[in-house]
């Protein structure tokens, strides 16, 4: 009689990779970053969200726009390559923040009369979410606990508080807001809105982590689709002399979108830990 052979179904079992949210953040920061410092070098003159536009009375500007162009181009490169990017991510936060606070806010509170405007603010709160995301980039980084915590948190809060603002004025200036939107969208003033929205309570999330993970992971794929959708087609569509504004307007969406991600990838990891 033939031996009986006994099989065991076995399951097929597939290598699967997660997607690693951090990376992907701290990739997109990077390009950010170098796109800013080519900017710098391409116009000779820094993004107009980077510093005030008073800026005559620093000697040498054009040859300080170039070197300081170049180290943005050096410190994007790097962070992309993840190449020292602790100190690298924490020299350029600190660089941020301190334009943030000495000539930012020096500015809109001496130098012009509109500084009770909440639109006034919207260049240096863009400046304080970048600053934010270098804290952020660095804190991922790290391998100490404490510090990675401490660097973490303090850097989503400096990014948290400027996408609550944001979102607060989509609804202060929603008509100014809706006339970005492409053409091709109906309903602008409902999407102003609803972006609004999200903008607020998921700024408002991250800073009180009530649900980390899931805020900045749903902030980070709204404002990547912005990019996509709204920013990018703006740059192609735009003309060169034009370019630069629109370019840092995708560059920043790009940059928001990735540090949204690294505070997601750092939420899940200190789940898993």
């Amino acid at each position: 009689m033939p031996h009986s052979v006994h099989t065991t179904k076995q399951k097929m079992s597939f290598p699967t990779r997660k997607i690693n949210q951090s990376n992907i953040g701290r990739i997109f920061y990077g390009i950010s970053i170098t796109g800013l410092g080519l900017q710098t070098v391409c116009y000779h003159d820094f993004p107009y969200m980077l510093i005030p536009p008073n800026h005559s009375w620093i000697p040498g500007f054009v040859m300080f726009a170039y070197i300081s162009g170049a180290l943005l181009v050096l410190a994007g490169v790097l962070i992309v390559l993840k190449k020292k990017t602790i100190p690298v991510a924490l020299c350029l936060g600190v660089v941020l923040v301190l334009i943030f606070c000495f000539y930012h806010v020096p500015y809109e509170l001496i130098a012009t009369s509109n500084y009770m405007e909440p639109i006034a603010w919207d260049n240096a709160l863009k400046e304080l979410a970048l600053s934010g995301g270098a804290f952020v980039i660095a804190g991922n980084s790290s391998k100490k606990k404490k510090t990675s915590q401490k660097l973490i948190t303090f850097g989503s809060i400096l990014f948290a508080i400027p996408i609550t603002c944001f979102g607060i004025l989509h609804f202060l200036y929603a008509k100014g807001v809706a006339e970005y939107i492409s053409s091709w969208i109906p309903c602008h003033l409902s999407w102003t809105y609803l972006a609004g929205s999200a903008l607020l309570s998921s700024g408002v999330a991250i800073m009180l982590k009530i649900k980390l993970r899931l805020a900045a992971t749903l902030l980070g794929t709204m404002i990547f689709i912005w990019f996509v959708i709204l920013h990018s087609p703006k740059v192609i569509a735009s003309r060169f002399a034009d370019m630069g504004s629109e370019a840092t307007s995708a560059l920043l969406a790009l940059a928001y979108s990735g540090i949204a991600f690294v505070i997601a990838g750092f939420a899940r990891k200190t789940v898993q830990s």
